[in-house]
């Protein structure tokens, strides 16, 4: 325990420090980097976790790329995808849950995010569909960095109408909100493959960011994405879940057959994941105007315990994959990885300057070779717990409404990684030091957050 202990605490606490960017473009053959993005997709959610959804597309990236096999988001979307493009845990800027209603809150003019700082390198920035970080359109992802967008800012839409649980208008393109016939996942997809064919630069690198709405609800499948469920899975609703999962599965597919086409493949790296743990069910009531629901069963997160929006690992260890044609050997990789490393990674691969505020490491050379070992702190906040984990250990802290004292779980997640057991009572030594850094992440934290506490 010593031994794991001092690899523990022998983390840096210095945050990643650069130079001031100026505003010259770096030319360069950098790679493209595709970023696609599945919506409370848990980790039976997937085909190659032993799941019985059909994912083809995605359980062939995984057998031919990297799985990240301990990689972690946040408990809810918008806070993952804060985490993404800034490179640092979401509660740093407020934001612990999703955004929703007709919320003001998006992305402080300060924080200079991933894409803004890709554009310094030449590269040309698209994100097609779900935005979550502001529910404005002067607000959207144009204004952070992306050059060309397109899909919808909430965080749940109808399918068709692509309007929000409360009738508010959602989809747009750029700075235009607009009107489309369609699937949200189908849109998006067509819109991915004339952006990549048709409308980019292609004197530039890209980012492109696909953030699908699915298997996210409202389930509204075709009946040729739900008839090969009929036989294997009992539950209807698990049917329509499965569905969405094989729909966007395929959608994957077009996107990287298109990418093989037009011989991008060996120069794009591609990374998988989804932007928290699944739910387990939904039972509406006003939303939607009742049209939709319920879900009385969803994703699953087997063999991991609990459900999105909590700390436990079903929530936040998401599935996750890097894949790059002819660069990367194929095989599991264990190392606990986060997804605010994702923008440090990035702009290391490409020799670009981090921003200061930036508390994600770079995991490329984790990624790289099997032999090669991260270790950091890795603090996520979430509604109504936070925790901090660092090989092997994890604490959970639950905070209570009535401002009866914090209680604490202490879990060895390499050995019992569906945490069964506390070990708080029996590790106190452990408890008190992990106490201390949690202490320490809390109160870097934004002081305006204010989320409902158990």
């Amino acid at each position: 325990m010593i031994k794991k202990l001092g690899s523990f605490f022998l983390i840096s606490l210095s945050i990643l420090s650069c130079k001031q960017q100026n505003d010259v473009i770096v030319k360069s053959d950098n790679p493209n980097i595709l970023v696609i993005i599945a919506d409370d997709a848990g980790w039976n959610d997937v085909g190659y976790n032993g799941s019985e959804i059909s994912t083809p597309n995605i359980d062939s990236l995984a057998k031919n790329g990297v799985q990240l096999n301990r990689f972690y988001a946040n408990p809810t979307c918008s806070p993952s995808r804060v985490s993404l493009l800034t490179g640092m845990p979401a509660s740093r800027i407020g934001v612990v849950a999703p955004i929703s209603g007709k919320s003001n809150k998006t992305l402080p003019d300060s924080i200079t995010t991933l894409p803004q700082v890709l554009k310094k390198h030449n590269y040309e920035n698209a994100l097609f569909g779900k935005w979550h970080l502001g529910l404005d359109i002067s607000n959207g992802p144009n204004a952070f960095g992306f050059d060309y967008s397109y899909g919808f800012l909430h965080g749940q839409i109808d399918q068709y109408t692509h309007r929000y649980k409360n009738g508010d208008a959602s989809w747009y393109r750029n700075d235009k909100m607009i009107e489309e016939e369609g699937h949200t996942t189908d849109l998006l997809t067509k819109e991915t493959i004339e952006w990549l064919t048709k409308k980019r630069d292609t004197s530039k690198s890209f980012y492109v960011q696909l953030a699908y709405s699915a298997p996210h609800f409202p389930l509204q499948e075709e009946e040729q994405w739900k008839a090969p469920y009929y036989v294997t899975i009992k539950d209807s609703s698990r049917v329509d879940f499965a569905a969405a999962m094989t729909h966007m599965d395929n959608s994957i597919g077009k996107v990287l057959k298109t990418l093989e086409e037009n011989k991008l493949d060996e120069n794009t790296i591609v990374i998988f994941l989804s932007d928290n743990g699944a739910m387990e069910h939904w039972f509406p009531t006003t939303q939607y105007n009742g049209v939709h629901g319920p879900n009385p069963v969803l994703g699953s997160n087997t063999p991991l315990r609990d459900w999105k929006a909590s700390n436990y690992e079903g929530a936040i260890r998401v599935p996750a994959i890097v894949y790059w044609k002819n660069h990367l050997k194929a095989f599991t990789n264990a190392n606990y990885m986060s997804v605010s490393d994702v923008m440090p990674t990035i702009l290391s691969l490409i020799k670009a300057e981090i921003p200061q505020y930036v508390e994600g490491i770079n995991v490329w050379k984790s990624i790289t070779d099997s032999n090669e070992i991260t270790n950091h702190e890795i603090y996520i906040r979430g509604h109504v717990q936070e925790c901090l984990i660092g090989w092997p250990w994890k604490i959970i802290r639950n905070r209570h409404a009535d401002n009866s004292p914090s209680t604490y779980q202490l879990y060895n997640i390499d050995e019992d990684p569906e945490e069964k057991h506390n070990l708080a009572e029996e590790n106190t030594v452990v408890l008190d030091l992990l106490k201390q850094r949690l202490e320490y992440h809390f109160s870097k934290d934004d002081k305006t957050v204010n989320v409902p506490l158990k």
